[in-house]
């Protein structure tokens, strides 16, 4: 039995990627803002939510499928959009498209993505979301829309909690640069983790596919590209720019980063037929609310009027069930397959979905619930902490 093979839970695949990824790069993907109060209260969020069984239900047939943008899902969780995939492995984000594919979900493809809106299209026939950023260049934005339409990518993902940079402090303090610009200490790091080195020093040249193409070729390394990026987040966006840019798309349109009823109500008055309760995985304020304490009261307000999915904080089935009870019609997961990708590609992000397939399925028959959408608030009470 392989190390895979022993991975039981989330959490060991997190130890396996940070056995095999150097500090920086293990950094960048489990790191939050500032103190990581916020990343911290994500995980506490659930633990303060307690599941109320049902016995005696017929659970021999589990239910776990949902629809999302207009996709038929097998499971209850969809791929979030997550940046620069080929740090961790190679497969970067075609295996874990590979991945969503076998599972039977959505994928989101990040603007920071390793792998262009096209490739991955060509490698991925199921459902597919494009993510992008509230940027100061709209024709820049314009152009990612005519690309993610033109590739035939069923959603747009607008994440709106990035005005400027969130304060990393586990990247600073590994003096992080895409690509890796490694002194003594950095160097001795990968020196330990040869593995990673290995895949690295043999993949291909590691760039932002999908905004190479904007910066003279002369300059177009990754740090000069991440920079590019990083000047292009708008601090003037406002709700009537995301209003234009769902009209522009014409198709389903979530607003990721919602965290306020007020906000939600704006969001589906400028036009999103979703909204996605997150913030940002604790990268961005930290000290904001978490994902699963701000659900409840947005799912009141707009539920009725959008799909409302949850990121963030989410490392087991049970957390699935306890956010589609709070009102969640599904969620979405990022550190749990990139700690798969960073621990073996392609496998360990198929042992991702599968424990987190395993889990929801084993939580919501202990729970006396056969299927999904027979979830409901009766079946979680929430303790005041």
């Amino acid at each position: 039995m392989g190390a895979l093979g022993k991975a039981h839970n989330i959490d060991d695949l997190r130890s396996l990627a940070k056995r095999r990824l150097p500090r920086a790069m293990f950094d960048y993907i489990d790191g939050g803002a500032e103190d990581e109060v916020t990343v911290r209260a994500n995980r506490a969020g659930f633990a303060s939510v307690s599941l109320v069984p049902r016995q005696l239900v017929d659970v021999s047939d589990v239910d776990l499928s949902i629809s999302a943008f207009g996709a038929a899902l097998s499971v209850p969780f969809m791929i979030a959009p997550t940046g620069m995939s080929a740090m961790f492995h190679p497969g970067a984000e075609p295996a874990v498209a590979a991945a969503a594919a076998q599972a039977g979900t959505l994928y989101s493809l990040s603007t920071m993505a390793s792998t262009s809106i096209e490739d991955v299209a060509g490698c991925f026939s199921g459902p597919k979301a494009f993510q992008l950023y509230a940027f100061r260049d709209r024709d820049l934005t314009s152009e990612f829309i005519r690309r993610a339409r033109a590739a035939k990518y069923n959603a747009l993902i607008l994440t709106v909690d990035v005005p400027v940079a969130g304060n990393r402090e586990r990247d600073l303090r590994n003096g992080m640069t895409l690509p890796p610009a490694l002194g003594l200490m950095g160097i001795l790091d990968v020196l330990r983790h040869w593995r990673w080195a290995l895949d690295y020093a043999r993949a291909p040249r590691m760039t932002l596919a999908n905004v190479a193409h904007r910066i003279d070729e002369a300059n177009a390394d990754i740090s000069t590209l991440s920079g590019y990026i990083t000047n292009q987040f708008s601090p003037a966006m406002t709700w009537a720019d995301a209003r234009s840019i769902a009209e522009e798309w014409g198709g389903p349109f979530a607003i990721k980063g919602i965290l306020h009823p007020d906000d939600a109500r704006a969001a589906v008055d400028s036009g999103a037929s979703a909204v996605i309760v997150s913030n940002h995985g604790g990268r961005q304020l930290d000290g904001a609310i978490s994902s699963v304490a701000a659900l409840p009261a947005i799912a009141a307000a707009v539920g009725s009027q959008c799909e409302v999915f949850l990121d963030g904080g989410i490392r087991r089935g049970s957390d699935i069930v306890k956010a589609l009870a709070l009102g969640a019609k599904g969620c979405f997961i990022g550190r749990p397959y990139l700690y798969g990708l960073g621990a073996a590609g392609r496998p360990g992000v198929d042992k991702a979905m599968e424990i987190m397939t395993t889990e929801t399925r084993r939580a919501l028959a202990l729970l006396g619930c056969p299927a999904i959408r027979e979830i409901d608030e009766t079946m979680v009470i929430k303790h005041h902490t």
